[in-house]
């Protein structure tokens, strides 16, 4: 098949796809109908959750902190997100450094200064622009953007991590639910959390993306005065970076992507050292440990704190709206942070993700929103209060009047804000592709594009609607049902880390018994040492899947059945696996699968012959065992029958001893499997 012919060959999974498309689309066109109404309804509902859910928010992002951190400082911590002998696949200062860059964006970059402002202003008790009122706005700052966003991120990501990495499923959202609900995820349970997860995302970014133009506009308008501040502006902004955002997506510029997510970090942390040192730098100092200090004392209260006696709509706007906007974007950012952490245990894991973006976040803010305060406080600055009441996004622009090189900094800000723009539309694209095609990460680019388009045209459409207030709402109300997955996600997480640890107790009792007796060594270690140094072809391993594996599988299973044993030998063709289930009645049924997985040719393959340059990719096949409880990362192609029956035998011996130390743990999946458990990509 020609490159052409792959880059338009679908990969979208219908029942995701669809649903998803259907509902934006009805929402696109109901909104273009009728801006005021929509922008009406849009005020009315934001208000509705607020009042009636935010308990409901503050209380599952608290659960969120709590589980994270319980789980990195148990036992399990040790667990890796992978197989049990994998090593992580960047350095801890490349996975830091990646960690980093997740720790910014456009947030930070629209709320490093106007939030402290903001809160300084108009407290959500106490009284304004008081040294009170000053500590305090610092100390929401931290609040918002500290450990519980990144309890949020680390949870999806954790979640994605495990059961992709370790048990060989789908790097998907629908995957969390396989330890309640079973191989189930594949049928319209899996496909509505997916949908669920699409939508969150996409306004999620929408947000993000509205919030950009905002910026852009009012940087613009500052640096030319003639361009004004206005709807029509910030929809052209959209239209025109959008289409930069397609033009990698279709160009397939993954190096220049690379290189401008590089450019991302040197241009925000320049831009940070560079406030830092014109700015009151050791007042800022000072400050990023007080302020430290005063969080940390502090988090208990602030995250259970609703305002209950004062009937305000800040926590709405403020707090709710932002752990809102994290709940939305956490499938994108978990698959980033998950895909870059393979390897790791859960421990370095969480303490990484928690730490990292979260100490930077601290620093960006201290930098930013207490150079602010000190212009106001200390140097008679205060009309910088009433601009940023009046537009949040001129915020930064505004207080680069006041530093050297005014005009040169807020040019590489509005630079840096687009090129977040870009990488953001460009990465969401990817996410929400891999979601709507079942959890598919090489997928052709003209549904990247799609989905690049349907960004913009969203976010152009919810900021006609109703700004600001329509970009919360959308947000806020997406998240409601993605929280709850989430909640039902962090279930099925600790339900799988309980079956692991019986697990773990089950294989220290259990007697290994050799694959090989002492008499057959000195015959099967030739064919060991072929089974090494070969890289055998498809055809040859599904051969030996179809030829020697499943004929072994129907001879035990026959045995089996003779002896009252539910058993049954299935092969899945479409899926190139194929397996032995033994039905218990409410236990934990045994499965032993065998499937066919593709790799890349090593280098060491075949060191006479040389790589050819036409980009054609060489893969060699293996024909790997699969558990209930994941991938065991062996292969088993050149095995004959009786080592086949006997490596069957060997783990049904070890799961009849785990059956027998822990009889109070329940199916993963009551049901039959009816439908087959997809193979993940490689």
């Amino acid at each position: 098949m020609t490159d052409a012919k792959r880059g338009w060959q679908s990969t979208v999974l219908v029942p995701v796809f669809a649903p998803a498309v259907i509902v934006t689309l009805l929402l696109v066109i109901g909104t273009i109908s009728n801006p005021e109404l929509a922008g009406s309804l849009f005020s009315s509902t934001l208000a509705y959750i607020t009042e009636t859910f935010g308990w409901f928010y503050m209380l599952a992002v608290a659960s969120f902190l709590l589980f994270v951190v319980l789980v990195a400082c148990s036992s399990w911590g040790n667990i890796r997100l992978g197989p049990d002998h994998s090593e992580p696949q960047y350095s801890f200062p490349a996975w830091f450094a990646m960690l980093f860059s997740a720790g910014y964006g456009i947030a930070l970059l629209f709320f490093g200064v106007a939030e402290p402002v903001t809160h300084f202003a108009s407290p959500p008790a106490g009284a304004p622009e008081t040294l009170d009122a000053a500590k305090q706005a610092m100390q929401i700052a931290f609040f918002h953007w500290g450990f519980h966003i990144w309890a949020i991120y680390g949870l999806v990501g954790l979640v994605l991590a495990y059961f992709a990495f370790r048990h060989g499923l789908p790097l998907s959202m629908r995957s969390a639910l396989y330890p309640l609900i079973g191989e189930r995820i594949h049928g319209p349970i899996g496909h509505t959390v997916d949908v669920v997860a699409i939508l969150g995302t996409l306004f999620g970014i929408a947000t993000t993306l509205g919030l950009s133009v905002a910026q852009i506009n009012a940087g613009l308008n500052y640096l030319w005065p003639s361009i004004p501040v206005a709807s029509n502006v910030q929809v052209t902004a959209i239209a025109v970076v959008t289409g930069l955002a397609l033009f990698s997506v279709v160009a397939g510029l993954d190096k220049g992507v690379k290189n401008l997510s590089i450019l991302n970090m040197v241009l925000a942390v320049s831009l940070m050292l560079f406030v830092f040192l014109v700015g009151p730098s050791i007042f800022i100092l000072e400050a990023f440990l007080q302020n430290t200090g005063s969080y940390l004392n502090n988090i208990v209260e602030r995250t259970f704190n609703l305002q209950a006696y004062t009937h305000s709509d800040w926590i709405g706007n403020w707090t709710l709206f932002i752990f809102g906007w994290t709940i939305a974007w956490a499938p994108f950012v978990g698959l980033f942070i998950a895909k870059i952490s393979r390897g790791r245990t859960i421990r370095q894991f969480v303490f990484g993700v928690m730490l990292v973006p979260t100490m930077f976040t601290f620093l960006w803010f201290s930098v930013f929103g207490d150079t602010a305060l000190h212009l106001i406080m200390n140097e008679g600055y205060t009309t910088l209060i009433s601009e940023v009441q009046a537009d949040k996004a001129i915020a930064l622009f505004k207080l680069f009047e006041h530093l050297p090189l005014t005009s040169t900094v807020s040019f590489i800000t509005v630079v840096l804000i687009v090129t977040f723009f870009v990488t953001s539309s460009d990465s969401g694209s990817l996410v929400i592709d891999s979601l709507a095609s079942g959890g598919v990460m090489q997928t052709p680019v003209w549904q990247r594009a799609f989905w690049a388009i349907l960004e913009g045209v969203v976010a152009a459409v919810l900021l006609i609607a109703g700004g600001l207030s329509a970009l919360q709402t959308m947000t806020i109300v997406t998240a409601l049902p993605f929280a709850i997955i989430m909640i039902i996600a962090m279930l099925g997480m600790w339900r799988a880390l309980v079956i692991e640890g019986h697990r773990d107790v089950s294989l220290q009792h259990q007697m290994q018994v050799s694959r090989y007796s002492d008499n057959s060594l000195a015959t099967n270690w030739k064919k060991r040492l072929a089974g090494i140094v070969n890289f055998p072809d498809r055809t040859a391993v599904e051969g030996f899947i179809n030829k020697t594996v499943m004929p072994a599988m129907q001879r035990l299973s026959d045995a089996l059945v003779e002896q009252g044993w539910p058993t049954k030998a299935e092969r899945d063709p479409e899926n190139g696996r194929v397996y032995l289930e033994i039905h218990k009645p409410d236990q934990l049924d045994f499965i032993y699968e065998v499937r066919l997985r593709e790799y890349l040719r090593p280098d060491f393959a075949y060191p006479e012959m040389r790589r050819t340059d036409n980009n054609e990719q060489q893969h060699y096949y293996r024909a790997e065992v699969f558990l209930r409880r994941g991938g065991q990362t062996y292969d088993v192609y050149g095995y004959d029958e009786q080592e086949i029956i006997g490596d069957i035998l060997d783990h049904f011996e070890k799961y009849l001893h785990f059956l027998h130390i822990s009889p109070g743990v329940l199916p993963w999946n009551m049901a039959e499997h009816d439908e087959m458990l997809q193979p993940p990509t490689t």
